[in-house]
């Protein structure tokens, strides 16, 4: 029963969202998260993980961030049921932007399966429909809500976003598996590099060591895939920005002399660097909400 409740409650919060006009949806959502947000117990991983990333700063310019950070997220999810009809390139009001697609359309051209590497960032949720539109769909490799209902929900309502009937790939065993086999078919992959991954290998974030998923540079090097790296960041309410920032050809980045653990370490570290400078330049960007390092930390 409490998971036929969850999913229903998600799904009427999402169509009372939907019969909003999107600017009006966006600020609702916005204003609501941060006025509950900072009462709940992730405020005080975020506060943990600002001490640790920023240890200048002050407890009111991290509680700023936090605040900043608890409104994205509230917007974020009120604008997830307009993105498909949000507008590309509008003069003002809604829509998005792209910045650098000339990298998307040379990465399109190589015809080589493409890895896009972003975090949680801005409208994460963005990046799957713009580069659909350029014809570089991909499949997200994800970590499943533990609620099948939600999962399955969230799921179809993605596929709707990008309006393709992509297969989707959760974190574990049997999504590592369906990843492999897509990309050795040409497919291309999503990966929100930017959460801990206790069973992953220790590269350092913001000067110090934490466990991240390796997976990325791992099936880049196995299947010469191309690395795309890219951000969301927010303009105003539902007006969004993509930047492309970077493509990546893994092979050309790490000495060939090096081992194959060594190269994935060089690569790892390499995107964990450039998720560090997008989060140093808009900090309230990131959801600061998860617990980047080790438990102990956030006792």
């Amino acid at each position: 029963m409490k998971t036929h409740l969850e999913a229903w409650g998600l799904n009427g919060l999402l169509w009372c969202f939907s019969k909003l006009p999107p600017a009006f949806a966006s600020t609702l959502g916005g204003m609501i998260a941060r006025s509950l947000g900072r009462f709940l117990p992730s405020s005080h991983n975020a506060m943990v993980n600002l001490q640790r990333a920023f240890p200048s700063m002050s407890k009111e310019e991290r509680q700023a961030i936090i605040y900043n950070c608890w409104e994205n997220l509230g917007r974020t999810f009120a604008e997830f049921p307009h993105l498909a009809r949000l507008p590309a390139h509008p003069d003002n009001g809604p829509g998005w932007h792209v910045l650098n697609d000339y990298i998307l359309h040379h990465a399109r051209a190589q015809q080589r399966p493409i890895i896009f590497f972003s975090g949680h960032l801005g409208n994460w949720e963005l990046m799957p429909l713009i580069v659909a539109r350029y014809g570089l769909t991909f499949s997200p490799f994800y970590r499943a809500p533990n609620n099948p209902l939600v999962d399955r929900l969230l799921c179809q309502l993605r596929r709707n976003i990008v309006n393709q009937p992509v297969p989707f790939f959760p974190k574990g065993k049997q999504g590592a598996l369906e990843a492999i086999r897509h990309l050795a078919k040409g497919g291309h992959l999503g990966v929100l590099g930017d959460q801990k991954m206790n069973d992953g290998i220790e590269v350092s974030f913001f000067g110090h060591p934490t466990m991240t998923a390796p997976a990325t540079a791992a099936l880049a090097l196995r299947f010469n895939a191309l690395i795309i790296t890219g951000r969301v960041w927010r303009d105003g309410p539902a007006r969004l920005t993509l930047e492309v920032c970077s493509c990546l050809d893994p092979h050309m980045m790490v000495p060939p002399s090096s081992s194959r653990q060594e190269k994935i370490h060089h690569l790892t570290q390499h995107l964990n660097d450039q998720l560090e400078s997008w989060i140093t330049e808009r900090p309230s960007d990131w959801l600061w909400l998860h617990r980047r390092w080790e438990k102990k930390y956030y006792r």
